[in-house]
């Protein structure tokens, strides 16, 4: 409950329907992500903490603040509120797997002479996923190779969250072996805190996808996961377009398990590999 010039007002009131379309066109033209008509319970639930914070009293007073003022820092906790960031440590297992047992020793033959690797992680979120590859790369004795894993993110607020790489109880609990639990992190009070051999391998930095990415990479392997399906079919196909620029030639792009190449993108070879499906440059 908040209070407002006209009295208490239920900071979930629902939106207008004008609103709800200034909302739908704002949270795509900052971010690029597609909120369909029945997504009201979701915004409301995401954007009544900003709400709250601002001391106004209900979501269509947010809607004239961002019409009249609009300040930078607002909109980017708008866009953050609507940014899904789900994620855990070696999800969907079996790529981690066919990179293990498939990518990386073809890999690591290929470039025994350079050393060299670098990957991306292109949604990176609060930083699970590149942290899991990086621990997988040091398990797997590439300690003494140059590895450079870039980690990316839209959202600045849960980019601090993983460079700090402080995870709770239940964080660690989805995913992680335990072995890596005991090997590469301390323990903070109720907190597990990332080791700096790990952390230290990765450079997290924002970056919108809906950008050019010329300057990106090259790269022997992108993770864009779980990502795609929030935009739309253009966008979608801008991006992978993008994205198979920056791989090395035999590259590997890595999606979610309901993305896919397929129509949308003809430049990249499917390639079944322990039960995971990746996307090969040629």
């Amino acid at each position: 409950m908040s209070t407002t010039l006209n009295g208490p007002e239920k900071a979930d009131a629902r939106l207008d329907p004008e609103n709800y379309r200034f909302l739908q066109e704002f949270v795509y033209r900052e971010s690029g992500i597609v909120l369909d008509q029945d997504k009201h319970y979701l915004m409301e639930a995401r954007l009544s903490p900003i709400v709250t914070k601002q001391r106004l009293g209900s979501l269509n007073d947010l809607c004239k603040l961002l019409r009249a003022v609009s300040p930078a820092g607002l909109r980017q906790q708008v866009v953050d509120s609507m940014t899904t960031n789900e994620t855990m440590f070696f999800r969907e297992s079996v790529q981690y797997d066919a990179l293990r047992r498939i990518v990386l020793p073809q890999l690591m033959e290929r470039r025994r002479d350079r050393r060299r690797l670098n990957f991306w992680s292109a949604a990176a979120s609060s930083g699970q996923e590149a942290y899991s590859l990086a621990m997988m790369l040091r398990e797997m004795g590439l300690d003494d190779w140059y590895i450079q894993i870039a980690a990316t993110d839209l959202s600045n607020q849960i980019l601090e969250r993983a460079r700090e790489g402080r995870f709770l109880q239940i964080e660690v609990n989805r995913g992680l072996p335990v072995q890596y639990l005991v090997k590469y992190f301390r323990r903070d009070g109720l907190d597990w805190v990332i080791r700096d051999e790990i952390r230290n391998m990765i450079r997290f930095e924002r970056f919108d996808l809906r950008q050019g990415m010329g300057a990106m990479g090259p790269f022997d392997v992108v993770f864009c996961r779980n990502v795609l399906i929030y935009f739309d079919v253009p966008t979608k196909r801008r991006i992978l377009g993008e994205i198979r620029n920056t791989l090395f030639r035999g590259g590997h792009l890595l999606l979610g398990g309901s993305e896919t190449t397929l129509g949308l993108d003809d430049g990249y070879e499917l390639i079944p590999a322990c039960g995971a499906v990746l996307y090969r440059v040629p």
